[in-house]
C-alpha cells in the first residue's frame, strides 16, 4: 500500500506541474479588421486618462497584464519595454495593470521604463476579465486583422519578435 500511494503523490505532482506551464488560447476576429469583443472597453491609464480599447482594432497591438509585485513582470519589463521601442511604429504596446495601487503602478512604470508606452490602470480588473487573465504575467497579440492570441504566464524576446514578424500584419 505504501508504494501504491508514492505513486498516486507522484503522479498528482506531474500532473501539478504540467498544469504549471505558459497556457495559449487564440480566438479568431472576424478576418477584416473588425473590432474583437475584448477590445469593447473603456479604462483610465496611469496618468489618468481615458482609453478606449476600441483604438487599437485594425491595428497589430500586445497587451501585457502585470501587477507591481510580481517578481516575473519585473524581470520581463526590460525587453518589453525595448520591444515596444524596437517596434512601437508598427505595433501598440499596452500594458495593463492591476492587484495594487495607482501610486504602485506609476512607480513601476517608471522604475522599469514601461512609462514609453500606454499602462491601464485596471483596478477593478475588467480588462483582465474581458480577456479571461487569470494571473499575471499575461499577454493579449492582436493581429491587424483582429485575431486575438492569449498567453497565461511569460513569453521570451524571442517568442515575441517572432510573433510581430509573422503574425501581427496577418
Amino acid at each position: 500500500m505504501p508504494v501504491l500511494r508514492m505513486i498516486a503523490v507522484a503522479l498528482s505532482g506531474l500532473l501539478v506541474l504540467a498544469a504549471c506551464g505558459t497556457a495559449t488560447e487564440t480566438n479568431a476576429g472576424n478576418g477584416s479588421g473588425g473590432v474583437p469583443p475584448q477590445l469593447n472597453f473603456t479604462a483610465t491609464t496611469l496618468d489618468g486618462d481615458e482609453f478606449s480599447g476600441e483604438t487599437l482594432a485594425g491595428e497589430p497591438a500586445v497587451l501585457w497584464f502585470w501587477t507591481p509585485w510580481c517578481a516575473v513582470c519585473q524581470h520581463e519589463a526590460g525587453f518589453i519595454a525595448d520591444m515596444a521601442d524596437k517596434h512601437g511604429d508598427t505595433v501598440t504596446f499596452v500594458g495593463v495593470a492591476a492587484q495594487d495601487n495607482v501610486e504602485a503602478m506609476r512607480a513601476f512604470a517608471n522604475r522599469f521604463g514601461i512609462d514609453s508606452f500606454t499602462n491601464l490602470n485596471d483596478k477593478d480588473g475588467s480588462v483582465w476579465a474581458a480577456f479571461e487573465v487569470p494571473a499575471q504575467p499575461a499577454f493579449a497579440f492582436i493581429s491587424a486583422s483582429g485575431d486575438v492570441e492569449r498567453v497565461n504566464g511569460t513569453v521570451t524576446e524571442q517568442e515575441m519578435e517572432r510573433w510581430i514578424t509573422t503574425r501581427a500584419q496577418a
